[in-house]
């Protein structure tokens, strides 16, 4: 019986799947490119735990929280899906997305992600926020640690969001339902 041959967006897709990175390091799988990240620095890691306990004490819906759930994402153009790893994902408890979830899951029903920029910014605000987008996650925030900011994105439709608000670390930044408080970032300074 004759096999389809594989496509170039196949193999890459193959490829990325049979990577065994070192313990710590992330791969993720972005518009076509195979991205590896080292663990990240404590600076990175406290601006993680500073959004978290806000969600989980403040958030108006329980909420659930992974900070290593692979996510499968619309890609553009020809690439194979995207395959992303957000810093924090969050989904509300009811859901229980993450119980009997593939290493790789869909996005539906995710309700936030988060991103604290690395050395390589661009990366998060431009490449991931689309995924994202693609995706239909109502919510990404970004922590961009090079612009002392935080940008919550919001109404997703095609390739980016239609809404976002920027504001400087110190000020508080509105989270809109489910989550229906305001994160405060005074300690982000």
């Amino acid at each position: 019986m004759p096999q389809e041959p594989l496509t170039q967006a196949d193999v890459l897709l193959e490829g990325f799947l049979a990577l065994d990175t070192p313990e710590g390091f992330r791969a993720e799988l972005i518009e076509g490119e195979i991205v590896v990240t080292p663990p990240p620095d404590g600076d990175h890691e406290d601006y993680i735990g500073l959004i978290v306990k806000q969600v989980m004490r403040r958030s108006r819906t329980d909420m659930d929280f992974s900070g290593n759930k692979g996510l499968k994402l619309k890609s553009g153009g020809a690439c194979p899906k995207n395959h992303a790893i957000p810093d924090c994902t969050f989904a509300p408890t009811e859901l229980r997305l993450y119980r009997g979830a593939e290493p790789w899951m869909p996005c539906d029903g995710v309700a936030m992600v988060a991103e604290v920029t690395s050395t390589r910014p661009r990366r998060d605000r431009e490449d991931k926020r689309y995924c994202y987008a693609r995706g239909g996650i109502p919510l990404y925030l970004l922590v961009d640690r090079e612009e002392s900011s935080l940008t919550l994105f919001s109404e997703p439709e095609g390739d980016d969001y239609r809404q976002h608000c920027t504001i400087p670390f110190g000020k508080s930044l509105s989270l809109p339902n489910p989550f229906g408080f305001d994160l405060e970032t005074a300690a982000f300074v």
